[in-house]
């Protein structure tokens, strides 16, 4: 695991900091040639790869999981994972509610009225990944969020297993959050299937929610085609930790962070106790890491993307902060607000020693769709938001016409467009 010190390291962090998440030409190349088989062979080229990819016998056009098996995975769920699913969705749900738009009308005497509607978008699919696990979490941090747009129908695509359904828990938690079709189909192909539409599957506006790199590169590249949230990447967090802080606690929250998959990172910056500091808590790291069920994942994780940063001074733990962009920000310091406050970048901030990143991943109810890779510095988390578009409606009356048909002229005029100037005196005479 990487120690450094900034500014002597900074350009090595940089480096690091900016290694491109980029697609391999092979990993591109068979997205696309995915995406060509579904839109040449619709149902057909999907059922033969989900056989090829999830090794699953799912007939062409028979993708839906039935209303009935959805409710059996709930009602098989044990007691005490249906009160936290059913705990997760009312928390998620009353923060989303406050993220609510309304459309608003601008009337103008003289001219007339101009109105911006808000509208949801008629269909989006959920992805929820399937594969080395499941996520209910995800789906219900994918779907409330929808629900709470008015979107018209939601559809989740989750990959089946060998026996051809999909993990249990994935459907107790679509139970749960009110989607209105499940349907088995994943990877790359399940993308691809909702951007172009299919015999049996409906096309969709948009597609969300978290994959593997070939889910992330057919979002990638059909978008346009649809409307994805984000490209998203290994998952990550960063963990500001002064002097004072609980290095037992900043440790355990990287190995949350780490036992996620290989590719995780994990990572902390330190204020105060130099390169010393920065050993015991390597060192503690490695002991925690040895009593747990995953610390195969958790120590490849570590050796590949884990660091720590060993700096001086409050600002300069901001700079990096705001360089890296991170996905998730924890702040274990004297005065974590204070900090906090002074952070552009970051998908979501964690503040204070008691707010471990597991309260914004489950139950705290703002979302942990996040965007990650460094991009939280121009994508924002998923919201109600995502699940709006914007349409503007213009009506002037003959006076406000008129009144503004000079300006109106000379414009077209000067871009050399004189039919729309034509469209204008025609209406004056």
């Amino acid at each position: 695991m990487r120690i450094w010190t900034w500014p002597r390291d900074r350009r090595a962090i940089e480096r690091f900091f900016r290694r491109a998440e980029a697609v391999s030409a092979d990993i591109e190349g068979g997205v696309r040639g995915i995406i060509d088989q579904v839109r040449r062979g619709g149902d057909r080229a999907v059922a033969r790869l989900t056989r090829r990819y999830d090794g699953a016998r799912v007939r062409a056009g028979d993708f839906d999981v039935p209303a009935g098996r959805l409710e059996a995975a709930w009602n098989a769920t044990p007691a005490r994972l249906k009160k936290a699913l059913r705990t997760a969705r009312r928390r998620i749900e009353a923060f989303h509610r406050t993220q609510k738009l309304k459309g608003w009308t601008l009337r103008e005497p003289g001219f007339g009225r101009i109105d911006q509607r808000v509208l949801p978008l008629q269909r989006v699919a959920v992805y929820a990944p399937g594969g080395k696990a499941a996520y209910p979490s995800t789906v219900l941090m994918d779907v409330v969020p929808a629900r709470v747009a008015g979107v018209k129908e939601v559809i989740l695509m989750t990959p089946p297993g060998r026996d051809g359904w999909p993990d249990a828990r994935t459907l107790a938690a679509a139970h749960v959050a009110g989607v209105d079709r499940v349907l088995r189909i994943g990877g790359a192909q399940a993308v691809a299937a909702a951007a172009f539409g299919t015999a049996s599957i409906p096309r969709v506006d948009k597609v969300v929610g978290p994959g593997n790199i070939y889910v992330a590169t057919a979002k990638q590249l059909l978008y346009g085609q649809i409307d994805i949230d984000s490209i998203a990447g290994p998952s990550e967090v960063l963990i500001l930790a002064d002097a004072v802080a609980r290095l037992d606690w900043v440790a355990a929250d990287m190995l949350a962070q780490a036992e996620h998959d290989e590719d995780a990172l994990a990572g902390s910056v330190l204020i105060g106790g130099g390169r010393r500091r920065a050993e015991v808590l390597r060192a503690e790291l490695q002991r925690q890491a040895s009593t747990l069920p995953r610390r195969a994942i958790i120590n490849r994780s570590l050796r590949a993307n884990g660091f720590i940063i060993v700096v001086r001074t409050p600002a300069q733990a901001i700079e990096i902060a705001n360089l890296k962009a991170p996905e998730h920000l924890e702040i274990h310091t004297e005065a974590p607000r204070d900090l906090a406050d002074q952070i552009h970048n970051a998908g979501a901030i964690f503040v204070g020693p008691w707010t471990p990143e597991p309260v914004g991943d489950y139950i705290a109810g703002p979302n942990h769709t996040l965007p990650t890779g460094g991009t939280a510095r121009f994508f924002s988390p998923l919201s109600v938001w995502s699940f709006y578009k914007t349409s503007h409606v213009i009506e002037s009356t003959p006076q406000g016409l008129a009144a503004l048909a000079e300006p109106m002229v000379a414009l077209a005029e000067a871009e050399g467009l004189t039919a729309h100037a034509e469209a204008v005196r025609r209406r004056l005479v």
